[in-house]
This record gives structure tokens, sequence and C-alpha cells, in this order.
């Protein structure tokens, strides 16, 4: 893991210290023990750092269309589950991210499980770490069993001071 610029980075590395045969468990488990819906769909997280977020879920019956591939609202999760990640490791701690905006094209039809891999650039992570507000446009590329990229989708996530609870 890169650094740890906040709670969920450092939170995180810790897992470093575990032994590489229980760390992704470890690491699904807080992770969907934090975010409740994650653990609904079953999401996989595969790689957390400051730089990429890869999450993956399996083509199962609880999460399949009519069809029988994974179902258009589980391909958004996944996607924007990358990408709050990938904010989520950079943000900081004194700010709340937020998705801003997400918008998702259908190209063509997915076949088996699927990843997401979302990306943030140096110049962006360190806005995050220099600015208490603002936004970013986070790449993801999401890819199913085969390779093929059957949706593109753009996510727009903004990050605030967090309000001091009363």
């Amino acid at each position: 893991m890169n650094t740890a610029p906040n709670r969920l980075a450092r939170t995180l590395a810790k897992l470093d210290a575990w032994p590489a045969a229980v760390r992704p468990l470890a690491r699904n488990l807080a992770l969907r023990r934090a975010v409740p819906f994650t653990g609904t769909a079953k999401l996989d997280f595969v790689r957390l750092d400051t730089e990429v977020a890869e999450i993956a879920i399996a083509n199962r019956r609880a999460v399949q269309n009519h069809i029988g591939g994974v179902h258009a609202a589980a391909m958004g999760l996944l996607a924007e589950t990358a990408t709050g990640m990938v904010v989520g490791m950079n943000v900081r701690d004194d700010c709340l991210p937020l998705c801003k905006s997400m918008h998702v094209d259908f190209r063509k039809r997915a076949s088996g499980a699927m990843r997401a891999r979302a990306t943030l650039s140096a110049a962006q992570r360190a806005l995050m770490v220099a600015e208490p507000k603002g936004e970013v446009t986070v790449s993801v590329v999401v890819t199913d069993e085969a390779g093929v990229n059957p949706v593109e989708c753009e996510f727009v996530w903004a990050w605030i001071p967090k309000t001091p609870k009363n």
C-alpha cells in the first residue's frame, strides 16, 4: 500500500501485517461491514491503495438480470464503489466524500464476472490533500470475464468539510 493519508488508508494498512492468505478476507469483511450494501452484493475488494481501487463481482444468481448476466444496477454499484473507494483512500479526515454524478452507458452484453478499476492521478490526489473542498472526475474501467468493456462510466466525486456533530 502507498502512503496512508487518512483514517481509511491507515486502517487498511494495518492489514498488511496480517498473513497474505487471510488479508483479502479480512479486507472484504471490514469493508463490507463499513459499507453494508457492498456486503449484500458480495463485492470483492481486490486492490485498494491511494492510486487504484479494483473491485470485482461474481456473476451469481443474487446479482443477475433476466438474461443471466450481472444486473445493470450491480454494474453501477461496482463502478461507484471502485471510484468511491479510491476517493475514500485520499480524502482528508476532516472532509466527507460525496458522489456528485454518475453516468453509465451500457455498450455491450456482459459475460461472467465483472471487475472495475478506478484510478486517480497524482495531481488529483494532491488536490484532495491540499483543498478542504473540491471535485474530481474519477477514471474507471469496467471489464467482464472475457476482457470486454460492456459499460462506459464517468463519476464525479466531491469532498466537503465535515460539519461538527452537535
